[in-house]
């Protein structure tokens, strides 16, 4: 297979088929990727192909490489932002003039006529297990808290503090609890200061490292406040933290600033919060690269490997993008959030 311009026979062809250039962008699809996909072509031209990758950075590193090889496809998971995420297999090759072609064979993700289907199905009633028993110690730990808290009273100011730490906390399990066993709607979103939810992130950070590793602060104040869900964002930059200090590192550095037009996927905003994560870590694998943001994928024996799906899934749920660069020694995690509602589309 190669790719090719927009030949005729490709666009009369019922397998979704979109085809870019030597740079990358999408030159052009074909009406069956379009129904397939659910969006129109007009949206989907000028966009890097890889951008279209909804869980991962598969098309990305794949496209960075030089061999023009074949990358056979398995579950790719392809949405525009905010539109719902379509599954395929099929396979991405290079012609030997650079172009690119796509070529896609959906698939079900819901099917369950393979027990793998099932997976997803499985894990939800093992999370309502496990959270049903995790109640009662929760609520345990609740009235100890509590019992902390009034024998302390007016005595120890810093104590005080790390008591009320942990009752907060205990709250917002029982939060997340709550939502496992009885799903709601999401919550309005309200407004919110970034800094507020990052000293929060770095409170729980310096009772687990202690002093084995260096936390610092690089914050821009000139950043506004902006809405969102100030639980969500505490939980997924927690999860960037704490991967960054079970990386080895010994300094770990939360930095944010204020990028003035800057696109996220095919949306360009006028003012957008960069909140960077950066650590001296080991830096990520290289076999973990292609795959590190899809669930169950970690570099930790002992690691769930839902942490950065969720921080993905929660940089989604405000319009933003979540993405990464690492080398030993250096890794950074890039949270773009929009903090206007004015957005102009990519021509």
């Amino acid at each position: 297979m190669t790719a090719s311009d927009a030949p005729p026979d490709l666009e009369q062809l019922a397998t979704p088929l979109a085809w870019a250039g030597p740079d990358g962008n999408v030159r052009g699809v074909n009406p069956a990727f379009v129904r397939w996909l659910g969006v129109s072509a007009r949206r989907l031209i000028g966009l890097p192909l890889s951008a279209l990758e909804a869980q991962g950075q598969v098309l990305a590193h794949f496209m960075a490489r030089d061999q023009a090889d074949l990358l056979r496809l398995d579950r790719l998971a392809l949405a525009l932002p905010g539109e719902s995420v379509q599954f395929a297999q099929g396979w991405l090759g290079r012609s030997d003039d650079g172009r690119w072609l796509l070529e896609l064979h959906p698939v079900d993700e819901f099917a369950v006529a393979d027990p793998v289907q099932a997976l997803p199905s499985a894990l939800n009633a093992a999370l309502k297990g496990l959270a049903h028993e995790l109640r009662n110690p929760l609520a345990g730990l609740k009235g100890a808290a509590q019992l902390l808290a009034r024998r302390s009273a007016g005595r120890d100011p810093e104590e005080g503090e790390l008591i009320a730490l942990i009752s907060s906390e205990i709250e917002r399990l029982n939060n997340l609890l709550e939502q496992l066993l009885s799903p709601q709607p999401p919550q309005p979103p309200a407004r919110l200061n970034i800094h507020a939810v990052l000293e929060r992130v770095l409170r729980l950070a310096e009772s687990e490292a202690g002093w084995a590793v260096r936390l610092q602060r690089d914050y821009d104040p000139s950043i506004p406040e902006f809405t969102g869900d100030a639980d969500r964002l505490t939980q997924a930059i927690w999860n960037l933290v704490r991967n960054a200090m079970q990386a080895g590192s010994s300094t770990v550095t939360l930095r944010t600033r204020v990028d003035h037009g800057a696109r996220i996927a095919e949306m360009i905003h006028p003012l957008v919060l960069r909140l960077e994560i950066a650590d001296d870590g080991r830096g990520v694998p290289e076999d973990l690269a292609e795959h590190i943001f899809l669930p169950l994928v970690s570099g930790r024996a002992e690691g769930t490997g839902l942490g950065l799906a969720l921080a993905q899934q929660v940089a989604r749920e405000h319009r933003g993008s979540l993405g990464y660069r690492s080398r030993p020694g250096h890794t950074v995690f890039t949270l773009l959030l929009p903090l206007l509602d004015d957005v102009a589309e990519v021509p």
